[in-house]
C-alpha cells in the first residue's frame, strides 16, 4: 500500500498570508474631500475653497503631493504627510476647467482628481465703435466668457434684428458672439446690441457702427501716365527756353 505524504508548512506561514490577504483587500487608498474617485466640484466666485487629501488603509507615513494641472503646487513640510490641504483663493473665472491632482509620492498611480466647475455671470467685452466704408464688409465681435453657458441675441437700436440671409450671418462658440454684415450701406448705421442670458444674469454690450460715404477710386494707371506726361512736357518746356537763352548771348 502506498504511503501518503504530507508536506510541511512553516511555521507562521498562514498568518503572513491572511496578512496579505487582508492588504489586498483593504489596499492603500486615497480620498479627496471624502471622494475615493475622481469628481467635479461645482462652486462660484468665491474668496476660497479648500481641498483635503487624506491617506486610508496604511500604517506607515506616506507623502502625498499636489498637482494644479501638470505643475506641482509647493507644500509646507507640515503638510505632506498622510493628511494634506490646499487653498485656492480666491476663486475667480481662471479657475474653470482646472484639475487639481493629489498623488501618493511613491506611487504615482495611486491618484484623487478634482475638477472645479466655476459658475459666473456672462463678462462681455469688444471693441465699442466701428468706421466702415459704405459697400464694405464688417464684423461686430461681442466676446462672451460665462458658466454656464449662455443664449445670445442681437438687437439693433433696441428692436431684434432682422436678419437678411444674404447679408446677415452670425458666429458663436463659447466665448464668442459675431455678427457679420456683406456690403453694408447707409441704412446699417446705428447702435447695435449684443444681449446674453443666463441663469446667473444677463448682460449686455453696445456697438456702434459709422457707415460712412465711399470713397471715389481713381484709375492708379491713368494718374501715373498722366503724370508722366505732365513731366515729359515741363522738361521739353524747359530744354526750350534754355535754347533761346543761349541765342541770346
Amino acid at each position: 500500500m502506498a504511503q501518503r505524504r504530507s508536506l510541511a508548512v512553516p511555521y507562521g506561514a498562514p498568518v503572513l498570508a491572511v496578512s496579505f490577504l487582508a492588504y489586498v483587500a483593504t489596499g492603500l487608498e486615497l480620498s479627496v474631500n471624502n471622494h475615493a474617485a475622481d469628481f467635479t466640484l461645482s462652486t462660484g466666485l468665491s474668496p476660497a475653497i479648500s481641498l483635503s487629501c487624506l491617506v486610508h488603509n496604511s500604517s506607515q507615513a506616506e507623502e502625498l503631493l499636489w498637482y494644479r494641472g501638470t505643475g506641482q503646487v509647493d507644500l509646507k513640510d507640515g503638510n505632506k504627510v498622510n493628511i494634506s490641504n490646499i487653498c485656492i483663493s480666491p476663486v475667480n473665472e481662471s479657475d474653470n476647467g482646472v484639475t487639481f491632482t493629489c498623488r501618493l509620492a511613491r506611487d504615482k498611480a495611486v491618484q484623487v482628481s478634482v475638477t472645479l466647475d466655476v459658475q459666473f455671470p456672462p463678462q462681455l467685452s469688444g471693441e465699442e465703435t466701428l468706421h466702415v466704408e459704405e459697400e464694405k464688409d464688417v464684423t461686430l465681435t461681442c466676446n462672451s466668457k460665462a458658466n454656464p453657458q449662455v443664449q445670445s441675441i442681437w438687437l439693433k437700436d433696441n428692436q431684434i434684428l432682422t436678419l437678411q440671409q444674404s447679408r446677415h450671418k452670425l458666429y458663436q462658440t463659447s466665448e464668442v458672439f459675431q455678427l457679420s454684415i456683406t456690403k453694408v450701406q447707409k441704412s446699417d448705421n446705428g447702435t447695435y446690441t449684443c444681449v446674453v442670458e443666463s441663469g446667473l444674469g444677463n448682460g449686455t454690450r453696445d456697438f456702434h457702427l459709422f457707415v460712412e460715404d465711399k470713397k471715389p477710386v481713381f484709375p492708379t494707371e491713368a494718374i501715373i501716365a498722366a503724370a508722366v506726361v505732365v513731366t515729359i512736357t515741363i522738361l521739353f518746356g524747359i530744354v526750350a527756353q534754355k535754347d533761346k537763352i543761349f541765342k541770346v548771348w
